[in-house]
Order: C-alpha cells, then structure tokens, then sequence
C-alpha cells in the first residue's frame, strides 16, 4: 500500500513504489521514480525525474534536486542537499531571467545503503560510494569512496565505516573489522574492499 499525505504534492507522471509513505507538504515533481518502501519525509523535495531505489529515506526538509540518482537503501539526513548548478544565477549576463535553456543540470549519485547526515551539502557533480557516510553539516565537494567517513568543510576523509554504519578498527595485521558483524576488510590503494571479495 502506498501512503501519501493530503498535503504532499506528487506530480502526476511520479512513479511511486509499492510501500512507500510520502509524508505532510513533500513535494515529488513530474517524472521522478521511487521505489518500493521509500520513506519521504515532512517538507522534502525530490525533483524531475530524480531516481530512487528501493528502501531509501529522505527525511524532513531535504531537498533532492535533479538529476540525482540514488541506489537502494540510502539514507538521506534532515535538511540535506543535493545540488544541481555548478555556476547558480538568477539570472543571465544580460539581466534575464534564467530558464531550463540556460543552464545544464549536474547531479549527486549515492551508492546503495550510503548515509549522507543532517544539513550536509553535496555539491554535484559528485558520486557518494556504496555504504559511505557523510557526516552531518559537511560540505562534499568531491567523490566519495565506498566505506568512507567524510567530515567537515569542505568534507575530507576520517576514516572507515562498514554496512552496519559503525567506524570499522584497525587490527594488528593491517585490515579492518567491523565491532558490530564482525566482517572484515582490506584497504588496497585508497579503496576499502570485505574480505569475502577481496
């Protein structure tokens, strides 16, 4: 069953999945895509033709702007942004009013179960790898690799972090393991890979 709010607004050629719940004043513009069990937070904003996978939250006041693709499972914290403009005016050179012809659309993708926190700004065109975390109030500015923890402004790398969204540790061998699962990884050249497909 899909639940959508009486005061949410989802444009007519949306495609919303089975099981999710779009909730109070979200607004879905024209041609985007959710998937099954996504859950749209109070006030957020997922624009034209933005994808999303199944099982993902975007919660209160987020705003999710074209063409951004997320996989399944993401995590989109309160009031977050995903940009769209890499040179935003109001206007032209000559004093006009910017339309659609004006500029070219850039947008964040976010890997499947990757976390991006509260107030975080992800300034597109960038790729959030699978499973990071973006820490809440960081300004992303660049590529994310999978597991990574970034922080800051503008975000740089602080570490690891594995499905269960917990810092992984380091052993005395060199590799990576998780306190919660106890899956382990290795780190070759920057990239974090689990064991199992290392």
């Amino acid at each position: 069953m899909i639940t959508i709010a009486a005061t949410a607004d989802v444009g007519e050629s949306a495609s919303i999945g089975e099981g999710s719940r779009i909730w109070h004043l979200a607004q879905i513009r024209e041609d985007a895509v959710l998937g099954s069990n996504c859950n749209i937070g109070r006030g957020a904003y997922v624009g034209p033709a933005v994808q999303l996978g199944d099982n993902c939250k975007v919660q209160n006041y987020a705003l999710v702007y074209e063409p951004a693709r997320l996989s399944d499972g993401v995590f989109i914290g309160p009031a977050a942004v995903l940009t769209n403009d890499l040179h935003p005016r109001a206007i032209t050179p000559e004093g006009t009013l910017k339309g659609s012809e004006d500029w070219v659309a850039v947008g964040v993708t976010v890997g499947k179960g990757a976390s991006v926190g509260a107030r975080a700004v992800c300034i597109a065109p960038l790729t959030i790898g699978e499973w990071a975390t973006v820490a809440a109030g960081a300004v992303v500015t660049r590529d994310v690799p999978a597991y990574a923890v970034v922080a800051g402004v503008p975000a740089r790398q602080i570490g690891w972090v594995g499905e269960a969204g917990h810092p992984l540790k380091q052993d005395d061998g060199g590799s990576w393991l998780c306190p919660v699962t106890g899956r382990r990884y290795f780190e070759t050249n920057g990239q974090l890979v689990p064991a199992d497909k290392h």
